[in-house]
């Protein structure tokens, strides 16, 4: 017998777009209370064996930092402590826009929360008038003095408190090197290390969910339908914000997608290229699939040194970053043989 010719991109089974969580509704819901609860009673356990009853986190008003501030808030009671002991810190700068700065300051407070708001702008553009870079040329160096400029306040702040600085950055950022080296990559504990992009909207938006205040609630439902952004560049004309995350290093789902099926499954550019299109048919087409992918392939190696000393972090999922015991790779390794099976 022999079996009929079929497309070479033909899969006999299907690919979840979604693999990290179940695709049950209440069985997903299970999970990312899991997820939650896992980064939670970590960071108690943290505190608690350090001798430390104190924590530091920068807020921005975005999803990765409501989702470690909301982590923190929950550490804080399994250690039956007042959220006063947490700390959260506002830190507005010349890209930062007034609905994330209004949510960054209202979410700590609502929660009962120590809080600051610290401007960077005279601080930062000191900074960039001593090494002489003009204020208005807006690249890499201008983008990267804010986030290690908010990075030394939270480090001289837990200092100052006898605290633990709580990292912030999600595992998509990481594998992407969608940080900054000295800057927000650096922390005492980051809760959501291992938690992809996509996971941190679907926990916050759970906990929104179920939330019985209603300001609480609308603060958290309004973070959720802001735009992606670090905010690092000046809003626009109309003060809405202008730097969008996924326009420059591309959707968060696809990224997932990617990071999963490379890492958990062990699948070569390639394959993952033809799963993809099939698991994303009619939402992406094929040219961005392979554009996206090929950007995850160029970054993943080549932003390995920020992996190479990231901060300790729960893992709570199955896919892990830490070069402490999940994935060890030399910072310069070459891309090259990736992108030739992808090209194929």
């Amino acid at each position: 017998y022999r079996f009929p010719a079929v497309p070479h991109d033909y899969a006999l089974r299907s690919f979840s777009s979604t693999p990290y969580l179940p695709m049950e509704p209440e069985a997903e819901r299970r999970t990312l209370r899991e997820w939650f609860e896992l980064q939670s009673h970590s960071l108690a356990a943290r505190l608690s064996n350090t001798g430390i009853d104190r924590a530091v986190v920068g807020i921005s008003g975005g999803l990765d930092s409501t989702l470690a501030l909301l982590v923190c808030h929950r550490a804080a009671q399994l250690m039956r402590l007042s959220p006063d002991h947490i700390l959260a810190v506002t830190m507005p700068g010349f890209g930062t826009s007034d609905r994330t700065h209004q949510n960054a300051l209202d979410l700590p407070r609502k929660l009962g929360m120590s809080t600051m708001d610290i401007s960077i702008v005279p601080a930062v553009g000191q900074h960039l008038a001593d090494i002489g870079h003009p204020l208005d040329r807006h690249d890499v160096t201008y983008e990267n003095a804010q986030a290690r400029e908010r990075t030394q306040i939270l480090l001289d702040l837990g200092n100052q408190i006898g605290g633990i600085v709580v990292g912030t950055g999600d595992l998509t950022e990481e594998a992407l090197g969608w940080c900054t080296f000295g800057g927000d990559a650096l922390a005492g504990y980051n809760v959501n290390v291992t938690v992809p992009k996509t996971a941190i909207r679907r926990i916050v938006a759970m906990l929104a969910e179920e939330s019985t205040d209603a300001e609480l609630t609308a603060i958290l439902r309004d973070i959720l339908d802001t735009p992606i952004s670090p905010e690092l560049l000046p809003p626009d004309a109309e003060g809405k914000i202008a730097q969008h995350t996924e326009d420059l290093v591309g959707p968060y789902a696809l990224h997932d997608f990617f990071l999963y099926y490379f890492l958990r499954i062990g699948y070569e550019p390639g394959k993952i290229y033809r799963i993809a299109k099939l698991s994303f048919a009619g939402e992406y087409d094929d040219e961005t699939i392979y554009k996206w992918l090929r950007t995850f392939c160029w970054r993943f190696f080549s932003q390995q040194f920020k992996r190479s000393c990231l901060p300790d972090g729960p893992k709570v999922g199955t896919v892990a970053l830490s070069p402490r015991g999940d994935w060890r790779m030399p910072s310069d390794a070459c891309v090259a043989l990736w992108i030739q099976n992808l090209e194929k």
